[in-house]
């Protein structure tokens, strides 16, 4: 066994799934995968490669951002407390329509990866324009992806002719399938009231294809029933099983507005769900039913939306507020119990995007995705369980992260790119949105 990075001397989470640690133990790395973990008295000796010491730090799979449109970042904190027919109308998609082109979506991608790993994301569900840059982009700032190239029934960035998207799809799929074990490309067809009948059909089809995950947002507000169901006579979810859309490669986000039956037919044909809570509560959404998801056994995973719509890609934050808003509705302070929310922002994100075979669980076999926490930082002090991140965890916490096995960010230093350069790229794409 040749050890290419070892991380020794931290508390080690190896399922969030479950309320178990090694108090002071050791990570083995080999290549991508981890080869060997266990207390530190079975610690091997290092006689080259690279060693970590985690004294006072807890290492834990990386986190899973279920959904997120990282070109975003451009719009933070431009259109906030509307709501999403206005903000998305009068607002996102005229901003979109004059300021998205290839190098917004490059710079913004990056700027958001920066972001999002340095808060302990190690990979993220990405929906938009422009997704060959943004993969381009996260491919070289090192974090695993799902980036999802978007379909919608009007012109849109990169695509002015609706007709030609689907083609588009396809092309971008193909680029990417197979060229880096960091990225998977995906089709994002954007919600039922945005593509057609016609439109969502075809694009199955083609995901089926090229057997590649299928995105869409649905029932995320109460206008958007209303919308679906005057015309087509059902439920989204109900529109969405008669035309044949729905099986265990469909991803729903937000399904705020789901009843009984949906969530019946969703756990039917093995749909996976991405909750926003922050999204949901900025925009008034309303509060997706999560303690009846996971009884029906869907797979429910943690996103952070855009940073539109959140403001940040935080998901300590998202962790939190999740659990809270959990509670309200039957007025249940067990809601969704913690371990359960820290599980759906790791194995089961994970498992909601279908790499749960690779990622999500420190064990021998799986690839390396850690991060590695200052548990000795006030507010996670005194560290009795896991479940504490839910409550008191912050990005702030983050010290190094791996991705696939490579370090990528060591003491709170980003190293796969210049942070600076980002930053002012994305600071003269403001001026021209201002």
């Amino acid at each position: 066994m040749t050890i290419d990075l070892l991380i020794k001397n931290c508390h080690i989470v190896p399922d969030p799934s479950k309320n178990e640690s090694i108090r002071h133990g050791f990570i083995a790395i080999e290549k991508e995968r981890i080869v060997q973990t266990g207390p530190m008295d079975q610690c091997p000796v290092l006689s080259k490669g690279t060693t970590i010491d985690g004294q006072g730090q807890l290492a834990m799979s990386g986190l899973v951002n279920g959904h997120c449109h990282a070109p975003m970042t451009l719009f933070r904190g431009m259109a906030d407390d509307l709501a999403l027919s206005t903000w998305l109308n009068e607002h996102i998609f005229p901003a979109e329509a004059k300021h998205v082109n290839p190098d917004m979506a490059y710079w913004c991608s990056k700027l958001a990866a920066a972001e999002m790993l340095l808060g302990g994301i190690t990979t993220v569900a990405d929906g938009y324009f422009f997704e060959e840059e943004v993969s381009q982009a996260f491919f070289e700032a090192g974090i695993r992806a799902i980036p999802a190239q978007a379909i919608i029934d009007f012109p849109a960035p990169g695509v002015p002719d609706p007709a030609k998207a689907l083609s588009v799809v396809e092309a971008f799929i193909d680029r990417w399938t197979a060229k880096t074990p960091l990225i998977t490309p995906a089709l994002f067809a954007h919600a039922p009231y945005t593509c057609c009948t016609e439109t969502l059909i075809h694009a199955k089809k083609l995901a089926r294809r090229k057997k590649v995950p299928f995105f869409i947002h649905l029932a995320e507000t109460a206008d958007e029933i209303k919308h679906i169901i005057k015309p087509q006579g059902a439920t989204p979810v109900q529109h969405l099983e008669a035309i044949g859309v729905l099986d265990n490669q469909t991803i729903c986000v937000h399904s705020v507005w789901v009843d009984e039956v949906d969530l019946e037919i969703l756990a039917k044909h093995g749909c996976s769900i991405i909750t926003c809570p922050q999204s949901n509560l900025k925009l008034a959404s309303g509060i997706a039913h999560v303690p009846q998801m996971l009884k029906k056994g869907i797979r429910v995973g943690l996103g952070t939306d855009g940073c539109a719509s959140n403001n940040t890609l935080d998901m300590f934050r998202e962790m939190d507020i999740c659990a809270k808003i959990q509670k309200l509705p039957a007025l249940d302070p067990v809601g969704v119990p913690a371990e359960k929310i820290l599980h759906a922002a790791t194995i089961g994100g994970a498992q909601a995007l279908g790499m749960a075979s690779d990622i999500g669980a420190l064990i021998p076999g799986n690839i390396a995705d850690i991060i590695l926490l200052d548990i000795h930082r006030p507010h996670l002090h005194p560290f009795y369980t896991p479940n504490t991140l839910v409550y008191s965890g912050s990005s702030s916490a983050v010290r190094s992260v791996i991705v696939h096995g490579q370090l990528v960010v060591h003491n709170r230093e980003l190293l796969t790119f210049d942070l600076n350069e980002t930053k002012e790229h994305v600071r003269t794409l403001a001026e021209q949105v201002k």
